[in-house]
């Protein structure tokens, strides 16, 4: 779960890393308010939305009064945001970030994510901050220094200050480098974190540390544990179709193409995928019902599927274990009742009930293709959508 730079600085100011002084507003009147309270300008307007390189777009903006934070958060909110991230259709701006402008002295990364091929969790840090760091990856892999914790361990001292030498950090800055680290760390553990990533990390002509831009990503599977973390999700940064999946517990994912599938298992659904561009056309969806789904989640499916106007056909390919072919032909033709269908519909059934799901669909007075097997359904489907 994704969620804004100014909820991500609350949570790293409740673990005591230092970030500068501001506050999150949503008309031009709550930004110049925002500004009075600090005082003390320059500051920074920074509109807040799920996306890098706001500062290109336009985004970021410098002001040196009060009129001039009210006139320029005027211009951001509700513009429509482009950046590298966001595609051209862009991003609505809908809240600003207020903060005191910084004397800044030196930029510089400092990255934690989960990496999946140790199974640890890997701190890097790097002296060339306020850049992309693929960048940096790809053109000075060498600038960038890594550790890596042992879950059974935990994190060192020592391994903080090594990434601070590493990166030639001025000697006088090592004891709050390394603290910066650690509660930057402990944060990311205790929030069940799969991303954290400080960029710039700015050091101030004064001395101090502070993490001038903050990104964070939460393990969706963890906010169980986290109900609080789970409110700060932005409904407005989501796409309405994946938002909606979420309400019913369905594991959908928009893509661009214009076949929609229903697939049963995530690998299934990820082979489904594979066949329906290797016969010519282009998956519109990722969505896994579950093992376990009800006619009801089906039907829930099916209408969040056709509620994506590129889908020119639906393959539904389902192999009954968990999930029995008849409950999920029963949720096709409930759906189908439900919603009005002007396109082709392929369906594949295989395991359980099968036959008695196959007699529901040929009962139900409505049309459908049924398939021989996952091949012939993606060749179909992609005759069909053309």
């Amino acid at each position: 779960m994704k969620i804004h730079e100014y909820q991500a600085k609350d949570l790293l100011k409740k673990f005591n890393v230092p970030v500068p002084q501001g506050d999150v507003a949503t008309t031009s009147r709550e930004a110049r308010q925002v500004a009075e309270e600090l005082a003390d300008g320059p500051f920074v307007v920074k509109a807040q939305i799920h996306a890098g390189g706001r500062g290109k777009g336009g985004g970021i903006k410098v002001a040196a009064t009060f009129e001039e934070v009210e006139k320029l958060a005027d211009q951001i909110l509700g513009m429509t945001l482009v950046t590298p991230q966001t595609g051209p259709e862009g991003k609505v701006v809908n809240k600003v970030l207020v903060e005191q402008a910084q004397d800044i002295a030196q930029e510089l990364y400092l990255g934690m994510v989960v990496d999946r091929g140790s199974g640890r969790p890997v701190i890097m840090m790097s002296a060339e901050g306020g850049m992309e760091i693929e960048e940096v990856a790809a053109r000075t892999p060498e600038k960038i220094f890594k550790e890596a914790i042992d879950p059974a361990a935990g994190f060192f001292p020592y391994q903080a200050r090594n990434l601070a030498f590493g990166i030639g950090l001025n000697p006088t800055l090592i004891r709050p480098a390394t603290s910066f680290i650690e509660n930057l760390y402990r944060m990311f553990i205790n929030l069940d974190c799969s991303l954290a990533e400080i960029n710039p990390l700015v050091v101030t002509k004064g001395g101090a540390m502070l993490a001038l831009d903050a990104k964070l990503n939460l393990d969706d599977n963890a906010m169980f544990r986290h109900h609080n973390l789970a409110a700060m999700e932005d409904p407005d940064e989501m796409d309405p179709l994946e938002h909606e999946a979420r309400k019913h517990h369905l594991n959908y994912i928009r893509l661009t193409g214009n076949v929609g599938a229903m697939v049963n298992g995530a690998g299934l659904a990820m082979a489904t995928m594979d066949l329906i561009k290797a016969a010519g056309a282009e998956p519109a969806n990722f969505l896994d019902v579950g093992g376990g789904a009800s006619a009801e989640m089906v039907a829930n499916g099916f209408r969040i599927i056709l509620g994506d106007p590129n889908v020119k056909g639906v393959l539904i390919n389902i192999f009954g274990g968990i999930l029995r072919c008849d409950v999920l032909a029963n949720g096709v033709v409930e759906a189908v009742k439900q919603v009005q269908v002007k396109v082709p519909i392929i369906v594949r059934l295989e395991g359980t009930n099968v036959e008695q799901g196959r007699e529901i669909l040929a009962n139900s007075g409505l049309t459908f293709t049924v398939a021989a097997d996952m091949l012939d359904a993606a060749k179909q489907v992609a005759a069909l959508v053309g």
